[in-house]
């Protein structure tokens, strides 16, 4: 954070900054208090008092002392997420290493190697060389944290958070950075650890200062439709609860709007305006008190029959997530109701429970059985993107994984595998395992035989065919959402071909072929067909760049040909075609076209060689077939 030496010109005075600034660290101690000893709450007081010291000559772009800053993240820290007393302490100190002259040696000697740690998580690190870049490295840093502790993410997630609430003051190019990098990156970030009040804050304030006008014309539209739903909303609200407290159930049903941002993605997604967007608000009725021999689901399920014994339920509407909670830790049952004035309203069922947890997502309970499971998946996610992604793929790959939506399908067994929205069942056939993703051939969704490239939706029951000779395809990676499936694809591809070694789009060589490479401006090397005509026109200008070059055959490898057959035509003629290719020559097909006009067959078929001789060897054998009068490579 950039800051400036003191000034005078402020439009508070310094004494009242400084009463204010107290009050605000008097009120983090005394919620703190209720949670820690006395023995934290004095460790918090002193970590308050040297971040005010340190930060003494130091003020925030808007003129307000920068001690403001650490403090409100302390707040956040400490009130929202509802963190120990070392994340408060972290959240007080985490400017002190990048802003100030005191080392993290001085915080561990003052505060312990806990705070220490978290400090120089969050701090980002002055470098002559980075790796990638400086964001994409101060990316990297703060996820690496994950292999050791949550908090960091937390810490960090609250710092970016107060100064999207403050992020007025910037010239605009620092807002679109700063609000560029929260909607890319951190309010996904926030989606994923099921932050929902702090997710859904980020990404309304990004869409603020990346597009005001945008935001302030669906803001102005929503307080309008507020205005002229508020009446019908009411009486619809106040029937529910005293339908439910006739059943015997405490609840209350409140009316929430939802926010620009999920209106602007709804209008972008559906390519529709404000006015037909469904579901521009839903109705919350959450169980306050009920019958504690009731499970959660059982509570929420009386409350769905009680509802749907008045008001009719449109067909197809009713989502269980309770047990198919989302990756985010989100619960509850939606259903769709027809109210009395005739309009389809949009039901959320959930208990108190369910609603905190939404608010402190992945650290609920705070419980290791809760998150040890959940933190040791995405961390090995996290590892493996950090791992193996350049500069230029890093920030995507980690974005794949930080998925906005999802939904849940299931193994014929039932169990229930959680993707994004979007997925295909290669993503499916990946996520259970990589022999079955690689192998995958086809796939049967709720019973019907469908390509592995069908995108799955909610619900969906997805068994995966595979055969011992098929090896997945390079150009599914197009067809997948999750990182895993793409990772997986991408080795493929470097597997398939020499390491540096790229094979020309025109031409397509293959193993055995006279080819000629051309070296790159990054070092690595494309290779042609000698008679390629891009590598003609490159040797008449780049002949400083010519290289030798092959392609090596490997017994693992196919490379798609496609050869264009006329013969004469009689019966059974297809037939032996295809025998001649799958069975003789034990080689898979991937397409076949036919025509036939005046008794002359036109045929073209597509299939996987290994190398040269093979595809001259099969030409040979399809020569060989009776009636067959021509066969030629098809470019």
């Amino acid at each position: 954070m950039e800051t400036t030496p003191v000034h005078s010109d402020a439009l508070i005075s310094k004494e009242e900054y400084a009463r204010m600034i107290d009050d605000q660290a008097a009120h983090v101690l005394d919620v703190m208090a209720q949670r820690v000893g006395p023995e934290d709450v004095e460790r918090l007081r002193r970590a308050y008092e040297f971040a005010k010291e340190a930060h003494k000559m130091q003020l925030r772009k808007s003129g307000a002392p920068y001690i403001m800053h650490p403090v409100a993240v302390a707040a956040i820290v400490a009130e929202e997420l509802r963190l120990d007393a070392n994340s408060v302490i972290c959240a007080f100190l985490h400017d002190i290493v990048e802003d100030t002259d005191y080392t993290l040696d001085d915080i561990r000697s003052m505060f312990g190697d806990d705070v220490a740690f978290l400090v120089d998580v969050v701090t980002k690190k002055k470098k002559d060389h980075y790796k990638m870049t400086k964001q994409v490295d101060n990316y990297d840093q703060l996820l690496r944290s994950l292999q050791y502790d949550i908090r960091a993410l937390m810490v960090k997630l609250a710092d970016r958070l107060h100064n999207m609430r403050t992020l007025s003051s910037m010239r605009p190019d620092k807002q679109m950075k700063i609000a560029g990098e929260t909607d890319y990156f951190y309010a996904p970030l926030a989606n994923r650890l099921g932050l929902f009040d702090i997710k859904t804050d980020l990404e309304n304030l990004s869409l603020k200062y990346r597009c005001p006008a945008e935001y302030d014309e669906i803001d102005r539209a929503l307080q309008r439709d507020m205005a002229e739903n508020a009446p019908r909303l009411k009486v619809f609200c106040t029937t529910i609860e005293e339908l439910l407290r006739a059943g015997g159930i405490e609840a209350q049903a409140v009316v929430y709007y939802r926010k620009p941002y999920s209106i602007w993605r709804r209008m972008k997604a559906q390519d529709k305006d404000f006015v037909h967007i469904e579901n521009r608000y839903y109705v919350r009725v959450t169980c306050t008190s009920a019958d504690d021999s009731f499970t959660e689901k059982d509570t929420c399920l009386k409350i769905y029959s009680l509802l749907t014994d008045k008001y009719k339920e449109r067909p197809q509407s009713f989502v269980n997530q309770i047990d198919q909670a989302k990756e985010n830790s989100y619960q509850s049952l939606n259903v769709m109701l027809l109210s009395e004035e005739g309009v389809w309203e949009d039901v959320q069922i959930c208990t108190e429970r369910m609603v905190e947890a939404s608010k402190t997502g992945c650290l609920v309970g705070r419980d290791e059985s809760n998150v040890g499971e959940w933190i040791d998946r995405f961390k090995q996610i996290l590892e493996d993107i950090a791992r193996q992604s350049t500069s230029n793929s890093f920030i995507e790959s980690v974005v794949t994984s930080l998925y906005y939506d999802d939904v849940m399908v299931f193994t014929p067994t039932g169990h229930g595998i959680i993707l994004p929205k979007g997925a295909t069942a290669i993503d499916f056939a990946f996520e259970l395992s990589t022999s079955l993703g690689l192998h995958a051939q086809y796939a049967r969704i709720n019973g019907k035989l469908c390509s592995i490239k069908t995108e799955l939706k909610r619900g969906d029951c997805v068994e995966i065919g595979t055969a011992e000779k098929i090896l997945a395809r390079r150009d599914w990676v197009d067809c997948c959402s999750t990182y895993k499936a793409k990772r997986e694809l991408s080795d493929l591809e470097e597997q398939q071909v020499n390491t540096g070694i790229i094979r020309c789009e025109r031409c397509k060589p293959i193993p055995g072929c006279e080819t000629i490479g051309f070296r790159n401006d990054d070092g690595t090397i494309t290779v042609h067909r000698r008679s390629c005509q891009e590598a003609i026109r490159l040797a008449s200008k780049h002949a400083d760049r010519i290289v030798t070059a092959e392609l090596q055959s490997n017994p693992d490898i196919t490379y798609l040909v496609s050869v264009r057959v006329k013969a004469i035509d009689r019966y059974h003629l297809l037939m032996d075609l295809i025998d001649t290719i799958t069975t003789k020559l034990q080689l898979s097909i991937d397409s076949l076209r036919t025509d036939t006009v005046d008794n002359i067959v036109d045929c073209t078929i597509t299939f996987f060689v290994h190398n040269l001789d093979e595809q001259t060897f099969a030409i040979r054998s399809i020569y060989n077939v009776k009636g067959v009068d021509e066969v030629k490579i098809k470019n």
